[in-house]
């Protein structure tokens, strides 16, 4: 890998992973676009590695107190503090870890397709927008207020992320929208969410690595996981601020324009 793919790979990474306009579907088409050779597994393990740093490191705070809560509440057999907001994280990720392993060979195959990714951006983008406005004329709730019933619909939407330029934060927050959460308290939840199943994905792809003889430059790793690291976070930061004033149409409007491309260059 040259230094310029390694950069623009990165900061992709942690431009995409957490806005709702889909990671996969960038990391396909641009080495698509680029005729760049595949980045391989090890430098793929490295973003997830750096996302996911972004993440706990954003929020930190609240997940010191979920886990000694989380903790707390398996001793004692009741909720208490911040449990029940641990044990939605757990249970919401579940639907994704059970359809990664039924369809992973379909999701790294036949769904890799641009115009699956094309069509994929446009739609749920689509419903990304319906469910914004859908939202505003319901009463917003926490995620703290979240039913069972709302965690198993949220988690099995972001099994549907699994469809490459479906967005697993885009996904999440939809349900979200759509179930009356506020656009800041659906996009928390997207990102709590994001753990598990960063650290699921990276966790498979290690274990592809380690199963795999290739020589393993760690000078570009490091790069990478810095890289989309700062720029994970930055956007987290950014991206709470854009969606109280603007909601979440600047992101729609990027996947229609996004996807109409993709049709226009692959159809």
């Amino acid at each position: 890998m040259t230094t310029l793919q390694i950069v623009v790979l990165a900061i992709l990474q942690g431009i995409t992973e957490f806005l709702p306009i889909s990671s996969s579907a960038h990391m396909i088409m641009v080495p698509l676009a680029t005729g760049w050779p595949d980045q391989g597994l090890a430098f793929d393990v490295a973003l997830h590695v750096g996302t996911l740093s972004a993440v706990i490191g954003y929020f930190r705070r609240e997940l010191i107190v979920m886990a000694k809560d989380w903790g707390v509440s398996c001793v004692q057999r009741r909720h208490t503090g911040e449990s029940r907001l641990a044990w939605a994280v757990l249970l919401g990720t579940v639907p994704l870890g059970i359809a990664g392993l039924l369809f992973h060979e379909a999701v790294e195959t036949v769904l890799r397709s641009p115009l699956v990714i094309a069509w994929a951006t446009i739609g749920f983008g689509i419903l990304l927008w319906w469910s914004d406005v859908f939202a505003r004329r319901m009463k917003p709730r926490s995620e703290h207020q979240l039913t069972w019933k709302d965690i198993v619909v949220i988690g099995i939407a972001q099994a549907l992320a699994l469809i490459p330029g479906t967005s697993r934060s885009g996904i999440t927050m939809t349900a979200g929208l759509f179930l009356g959460l506020s656009r800041s308290a659906a996009a928390r939840f997207s990102f709590l969410l994001s753990i598990p199943s960063i650290v699921m994905a990276g966790g498979y792809k290690g274990l592809q690595l380690i199963e795999s003889d290739g020589v393993v430059a760690w000078s570009h790793l490091l790069l990478g996981v810095i890289l989309s690291a700062v720029t994970a976070y930055l956007v987290i930061h950014a991206f709470f601020k854009v969606l109280e004033r603007m909601g979440m149409q600047p992101f729609v409007w990027y996947r229609l324009l996004l996807g109409g491309v993709l049709l226009y260059l692959f159809s």
